[in-house]
């Protein structure tokens, strides 16, 4: 027994709990409130309404005074008294006039008043307070009301009447308002409801569960939400979250072909690698040749061997999401421009070459990244000038120094850089300024000039592109890295 009773208890406690949605919060907050707008009407109206019932009292005995003191001898016979009583729901009835007060007709006085009321000089506080104690008090309460109906200015009619008569109507007005009260709200609710419903309810849900539709399958351009025409925040908010939406799948898309692209590189540089290792060792053997051009271009050849190793090396290590940090020293700048055009074979035909490189600048950097950054600039140059055909061109490198920086500047006479690929330089598959190109050699160099906390801009673009590098030595890294520390 005991073991079932904890089964079902865990049960229930397992069971999800419900949670009302948007829609039934609102609908039961508009009912709410409209009941409590309809309570804050209820309380005048019934005190309106006693009033009336009072000042109704009071003017059907007003004419029953002018009838009484009209009779012969200000006597009326008992019958006729006792209508008009009966009619004004009175038991007695006193009209004052100026100081003097006189008792008109009576029937049945009763030995007790239980509370009087002044309808002439009552205040609104006053009237709602005794409005709603007719709700609370006995039924066979004796009330004397005392006000002007407005027959005889500067009459004053009082009345003793039993308050049962007025308390059953009250009764009644009050659940005639009470069920008009219901009428209303309900209409009222379900108005504002469907509007409300229809203007930000549903919009609402549809962004929340595009949202979570999206959220399980963001890489599916099929989930983005369709904007609609609204010109409201809700239109806002649907415009802005579909291009969140489609700038996330973009990313997405593009880290896929980034992961894709990676495993593809680290298959191909694997057996590059082993095939540049082969011929490191052939070109060793060139060494032993006399021939002066040999002898002049094989150690270039080397080197280059060398650097290519290096960089597939490199990029097999597992994990590497970045460049190696600049393994920095100085070393003169003209001769590995020199290197970067003897690898490119410029000059060539319809490419002029031009180095305005002094001999003994130096340059505080990695060698081989410097190197790979100037390769991939003028091998764009290159590749720009020959897209234009049968026309010559030039590249032209120069070099500088402006007080611990130096700056590099590599320009071309080419077509320049299209507007389309100016919004996106530097990044990887979106600054290509050529067709067919990848746009990996300026996010290669962006990215290895940033790692030497150096800048790369480009700075004219009118008669063909001139991009600038400015590299600081390392003494000026290490001062800004103890600022930033201190």
């Amino acid at each position: 027994m005991n073991d079932t009773a904890q089964h079902t208890a865990s049960e229930q406690q397992a069971a999800p709990r419900y949670v009302p949605g948007l829609s039934a919060k609102l609908l039961l907050l508009t009912i709410l409130f409209v009941m409590l707008a309809e309570v804050l009407v209820f309380v005048p109206s019934v005190s309106n309404f006693r009033r009336q019932w009072l000042m109704e009292r009071l003017a059907t005995a007003q004419i029953a005074s002018l009838a009484a003191e009209a009779a012969p001898g200000g006597r009326l016979p008992v019958t006729l008294r006792d209508e008009l009583l009966m009619r004004a729901q009175v038991k007695a009835i006193a009209v004052k006039r100026d100081a003097s007060r006189t008792l008109i007709i009576e029937m049945d006085m009763p030995a007790h008043v239980d509370a009087s009321y002044d309808m002439h000089d009552a205040s609104w506080a006053t009237l709602i307070a005794d409005a709603l104690m007719v709700y609370i008090n006995p039924e066979d309460r004796v009330i004397r009301v005392a006000g002007d109906p407005g027959f005889h200015k500067g009459e004053m009619i009082e009345v003793v009447m039993g308050e049962a008569p007025l308390k059953a109507a009250m009764i009644r007005y009050g659940l005639s308002i009470l069920g008009l009260s219901i009428l209303i709200s309900i209409i009222t609710a379900a108005l504002v409801y469907l509007t409300l419903d229809w203007l930000l309810v549903k919009p609402m849900t549809k962004l929340t569960s595009n949202i979570v539709s999206f959220s399980e399958r963001p890489e599916d351009p099929t989930r983005i939400i369709e904007p609609s025409s609204r010109r409201d925040e809700i239109g806002a908010a649907e415009r802005e979250l579909s291009s969140m939406q489609k700038e996330l799948a973009e990313t997405l898309s593009q880290r896929s072909r980034l992961a894709a692209l990676g495993l593809a590189v680290s298959k191909i540089s694997h057996d590059l690698r082993n095939m540049l290792s082969s011929a490191q060792l052939l070109s060793d053997r060139l060494i032993t040749i006399k021939d002066p051009t040999v002898q002049r271009l094989v150690p270039k050849l080397i080197a280059s061997l060398d650097r290519a190793i290096r960089l597939c090396a490199e990029t097999l290590n597992y994990g590497r999401v970045q460049e190696t940090p600049p393994r920095r020293k100085r070393f003169r700048l003209a001769p590995l421009v020199g290197e970067v055009g003897d690898s490119l074979g410029l000059p060539r035909q319809h490419v002029g070459w031009t180095v305005k490189i002094d001999e003994m600048l130096e340059v505080d950097a990695d060698r081989d990244q410097l190197y790979r950054v100037l390769s991939n600039l003028c091998r764009n140059a290159a590749q720009a000038l020959e897209s234009e055909g049968e026309v010559d061109g030039e590249i032209v490198v120069e070099g500088r120094r402006e007080g611990t920086v130096t700056v590099i500047e590599v320009a071309d006479t080419g077509p320049g850089v299209p507007e389309k690929a100016r919004a996106h330089l530097f990044k990887a598959f979106q600054g290509s300024a050529r067709k067919g190109g990848t746009g990996l050699g300026l996010a290669i160099a962006h990215e290895l000039v940033q790692a030497h906390g150096g800048q790369i801009a480009l700075v004219d673009n009118d008669h063909g592109a001139t991009f600038r590098i400015m590299i600081p030595d390392v003494v000026v890294q290490l001062k800004r890295a103890r600022r930033l520390s201190a």
